[in-house]
């Protein structure tokens, strides 16, 4: 990766660019620290989203504020930063409120480096508009949908989840390729991701489960 000291790179330039859109008033900047992923220093306006202000954001560890499709991926992602293997990236992430209460997100994240190497990430974050996301009674399931999809988060196998669900292995496709259709989502990851980010699981919870008020 290349060096920088006061200006990110060009190629991660073009990411925030690809990464945050025509809507930069609502992308909110926070600093992150390489070592321990930890919020360094945060605008209000970022703080404000997780319902703290900027100095009681600061020592909260990235893990605890976002979660994106499987547990392991945005850890992954930062990992790839902080030791130089990208210089950027953008996913779509929930965020997690104070209050408990679960946002969805466009996070970029910018690795910027100095002589010695990583000296920061840099954070920018944009909530989605109400009018991206589908409306709320869009989001409910039928109990066995639901439980599909718990699987597939879950990490289980369609023959898992057939044994588990009474089902054929053939019924299990049928039931994935509706979800994957419903949510515009290309494979099973995909839709894995955009469950967490429209919020339809329980914070905190593992193995995942959809929160109670969106199964019908």
């Amino acid at each position: 990766m290349s060096v920088v000291t006061t200006s990110i790179t060009a190629s991660a330039t073009a990411g925030v660019t690809a990464g945050v859109g025509a809507n930069r008033r609502r992308t909110y900047t926070a600093h992150a620290c390489p070592k321990d992923m930890t919020i360094a220093a945060a605008e209000a306006d970022f703080a404000a989203q997780f319902g703290v202000s900027p100095r009681e954001i600061c020592g909260r560890a990235l893990g605890d504020l976002f979660r994106a499709g499987a547990p392991a991926r945005l850890p992954h992602r930062f990992t790839d930063l902080s030791e130089g293997r990208t210089d950027w990236f953008t996913e779509r992430v929930a965020g997690r409120h104070i209050g408990g209460r679960v946002f969805a997100a466009d996070l970029t994240a910018i690795a910027v480096t100095g002589p010695a190497g990583p000296a920061g990430l840099v954070l920018l974050l944009r909530p989605l508009r109400e009018a991206d996301l589908p409306h709320p009674r869009a989001l409910t399931l039928s109990e066995l949908d639901a439980r599909v999809l718990e699987g597939v988060a879950g990490g289980a196998s369609t023959v898992q989840l057939a044994g588990r669900l009474y089902l054929s292995r053939q019924g299990v496709e049928y039931r994935v390729g509706l979800l994957l259709r419903r949510f515009d989502a290309p494979n099973r990851p995909a839709l894995v991701a955009r469950a967490h980010a429209l919020g339809l699981f329980a914070p905190g919870q593992w193995p995942p489960q959809v929160l109670p008020d969106l199964v019908e």
